[in-house]
């Protein structure tokens, strides 16, 4: 515990930094910021042998355990009834929304040669849930932390930018409040940027965009359990090490939404809840963010960058046309 308390404090601080500028700025998510905080911490060359010595093993710590101890928490947000509710057309396009955009950037990620799993972990983050869902993927696959560098960096960076396109789009489009909500639900990456963009619409946008997009989240397990068992085949083949069959957090996660969803539970356990399951994840994405190496951009070149453009020009695209189908 001794070695690792320096790395754990520094990232629950950055945490709380990350809070106040939220607070701050309220435009710009939670976790947008505390991973943003750590990209920016991890490129200052005074910080990087501290990161890499004494501070790394608190680090990893919460960048893998923290992060996967709040993706179980994360289901309790979601609930099968809620989802339920936005009937069957628009599930099954925010659904083939997710799987399109996954296979799609896959595809051009391993076109472009991106290297690793990367292409893999570029997909999770633009179809499902940003940066959440590149740790939970790269936790599942047992990816390296720098193959999740890059990915990362890339939806933190397009995500962001959502926040101010999005709205811009809105009326030249000619969608109505809740036709917007939908389109930032099912196109925009993480939890907390689809309510910074879509809560200028109203509430009812609001509504609409949060339950779209924690459909997408529900995809997380269901995209892992498929993944991995696509990994172990492959290990098989290559007689290495076989990840799980299901990783025991998705497993949580899924208990998580069933309870939620059959158990009535009281507003303060929901709302603890919540307040840890997001303390948790600013604290694992700022670890995460300070892992990445700007450099390491550079080093894919042009491609890691146009595959995440382009990721994010067709989940947006593909989301259009689910708000206009329905």
């Amino acid at each position: 515990m001794r070695r690792l308390l320096p790395g754990l404090l520094v990232a629950a601080s950055a945490a709380l930094v990350a809070w106040l500028c939220h607070l701050a700025f309220p435009a710009m998510p939670l976790l947008t910021a505390a991973v943003a905080l750590g990209i920016v911490v991890g490129q200052i060359p005074a910080l990087r042998p501290a990161l890499a010595g004494p501070l790394s093993p608190g680090m990893k710590v919460a960048a893998r355990r923290l992060l996967r101890i709040g993706i179980v928490l994360l289901g309790l947000k979601l609930s099968l009834v809620d989802i339920a509710s936005l009937g069957w057309v628009t599930i099954a396009t925010t659904v083939a929304v997710v799987l399109l955009t996954f296979v799609g950037t896959i595809g051009l990620g391993r076109a472009l040669g991106l290297p690793g799993h990367q292409p893999l972990l570029v997909a999770s983050g633009f179809s499902i849930c940003g940066a959440s869902a590149i740790g939970a993927m790269g936790a599942a696959v047992r990816a390296r932390d720098e193959e999740q560098a890059v990915p990362v960096a890339l939806v933190t960076l397009c995500g962001t930018l959502a926040i101010a396109v999005l709205p811009a789009l809105w009326h030249p489009l000619g969608l109505s409040n809740v036709q917007f909500g939908h389109w930032v639900g099912a196109g925009v990456h993480d939890v907390g940027q689809v309510v910074a963009t879509a809560q200028i619409a109203g509430t009812a946008a609001l509504a609409v965009a949060i339950v779209v997009k924690l459909t997408r989240v529900l995809m997380l397990a269901p995209m892992v359990a498929i993944t991995v068992a696509v990994e172990r085949r492959r290990s098989v083949e290559a007689e290495g090490p076989r990840p799980a069959i299901v990783p025991l957090f998705v497993a949580g996660f899924l208990a998580a939404v069933l309870l939620n969803t059959f158990v009535p539970l009281p507003e303060w356990v929901l709302s603890g809840a919540d307040i840890v399951q997001t303390a948790l994840l600013a604290v694992a994405l700022f670890a995460l963010g300070a892992s990445i190496r700007l450099g390491e951009l550079a080093s894919t070149g042009w491609r890691a960058l146009v595959v995440g453009l382009t990721s994010w020009v067709l989940v947006a695209g593909l989301a259009y046309g689910a708000v206009l189908l329905g």
